[in-house]
């Protein structure tokens, strides 16, 4: 499984930085390569089961809260446009701008915010098992 997503992640940084280069020259960029998230806490292994990548773009409006929620699963996105941050349930804090790669904290109640002026866009991999959730929310959150 943990193959199959660095292979997903390779393709789609080759697909989306090829025109951006020299022509015929592959120049490959590493936006995240860690055994921890971004909080500094170790990554846990993968789950047994059958493995399921999903892939989302995600769009949060300028001055929108995310509702508290948590990861059973690991997972890794790259802020494509605006500002974002990240805190913790215990108050750490990531700020993210555009370029910016997050290795998202697992099992960690979190929410992100959009305090910038413009729609923050972030595409997140998600390496889960097929039928379990990928994302948690708080419950009356």
């Amino acid at each position: 499984m943990k193959k199959l997503f660095w292979c997903v992640c390779l393709s789609l940084l080759f697909a989306g930085h090829a025109h951006a280069r020299e022509p015929g020259v592959v120049k490959v960029d590493v936006l995240a390569k860690t055994s921890s998230s971004w909080n500094g806490k170790a990554l846990p292994n993968y789950g047994e089961g059958t493995p399921e990548i999903t892939i989302l773009r995600i769009a949060i409006p300028a001055g929108v809260q995310l509702p508290m929620h948590e990861h059973p699963v690991i997972n890794a996105g790259v802020l494509t446009k605006g500002t974002l941050t990240v805190t913790t349930k215990e108050g750490q804090v990531l700020h993210l701008q555009a370029g910016d790669s997050i290795v998202e904290v697992v099992d960690t109640w979190h929410y992100g915010k959009n305090n910038g002026s413009e729609t923050a866009e972030i595409i997140v991999f998600y390496a889960g098992i097929q039928g379990e959730p990928i994302t948690i929310k708080a419950v009356g959150k």
